[in-house]
């Protein structure tokens, strides 16, 4: 299926800004320089919707490093316990913050039923493997330990993310079956939007999309060579979750696929192995869009449906 004229009109424009020197790609750029210019891109995409609260807070990770948090809440009156959407952005480990989501996380907020928390986890090269991952582990269990005092139902929580993000949320609901005394919170099911699961294999939608569809696979090495301490950690199954040894037993998956993607083909693999392993399964695609359209709430009519379609998702679930 052909890109949508919207975003093949967007895409255009990104490219006529590199022939004329006014961009360069996030490769090409120090990982200071990408995150600025990924932060500033974000308001093209989208505008964050003001009748969403979001609470600003702290979540101390295990080493003592205070990790900042978004709680975000449609407004609605609740009796008791409110389930949660925990998730995690994208960005390669190297670019993205609770900023960069933050339109994002509202809009999904907004179609009620659940609260979202959202934690800042640190990025490479700064902070490299396993440091993402333990951070994330350490914010669902901060979840277990104190949610309830900010009215959040641990026990009620759907592990949610896109890219890398989506990474960390699988690779938690591995955690929570195979190491449960690491990985305390015990999901109700996981929503992986385009995830990474894969760092050590490019399928033929790397050579498709390599390059003109927002995400590049040379960005993908770049953000991998970031992040890896040595090229083994790119095998860990915490890096490349296709790779766990076992995958049974998980948390039903909602797993999201753009059509114009080079980690479309990867995230098919995971989606089908998650099948083959026995875990309840909804593969959805969007074919005519590209990696990221979840961002993209100002950009394209469509994706309000697809917000909406995840958030009724988790509601079934939670």
């Amino acid at each position: 299926m052909a890109l949508l004229p919207e975003l093949e009109a967007f895409l255009e424009l990104a490219e006529f800004g590199r022939m004329t020197g006014k961009s360069r790609a996030m490769h090409e750029l120090s990982p200071e320089q990408a995150r600025i210019d990924f932060e500033a891109s974000s308001g093209f995409l989208d505008m964050p919707l003001e009748s969403v609260t979001c609470q600003a807070f702290n979540i101390a990770a295990r080493d003592g490093h205070s990790l900042a948090a978004h709680l975000y809440r449609d407004g609605a009156a609740v009796d008791g316990l409110q389930p949660v959407l925990l998730y995690f952005h994208g960005g390669g480990y190297v670019v993205g913050s609770l900023d960069s989501h933050d339109a994002l996380c509202r809009r999904l907020a907004a179609q009620g039923g659940f609260a979202l928390l959202t934690v800042d986890y640190r990025l490479a090269p700064e902070w490299r493997f396993p440091t993402p991952v333990q951070d994330a582990c350490d914010a669902a269990n901060w979840l277990v330990r104190e949610g309830a005092a900010l009215g959040l139902d641990a026990a009620r929580v759907v592990l949610a993310g896109d890219s890398v993000g989506a990474t960390l949320a699988t690779v938690l609901a591995i955690m929570a079956v195979r190491e449960p005394q690491e990985m305390q919170l015990q999901p109700k099911a996981q929503v992986l939007v385009y995830p990474v699961s894969d760092a050590t294999t490019q399928r033929a939608s790397h050579r498709d999309f390599a390059e003109g569809y927002l995400l590049e696979t040379p960005t993908l090495d770049w953000f991998y060579a970031h992040y890896a301490r040595t090229p083994a950690d790119l095998a860990d199954w915490r890096c490349s979750p296709l790779l766990a040894d076992d995958l049974s037993g998980l948390a039903p998956a909602l797993v999201y696929l753009a059509g114009h993607d080079p980690l479309h083909d990867e995230g098919l693999a995971y989606a089908e192995a998650l099948r083959a392993a026995g875990n309840e399964l909804t593969l959805l695609e969007q074919p005519g869009m590209t990696h990221d359209f979840m961002r993209m709430g100002g950009l394209l009519s469509e994706v309000d449906g697809i917000h909406a379609e995840v958030a009724g998702w988790v509601r079934a679930r939670v």
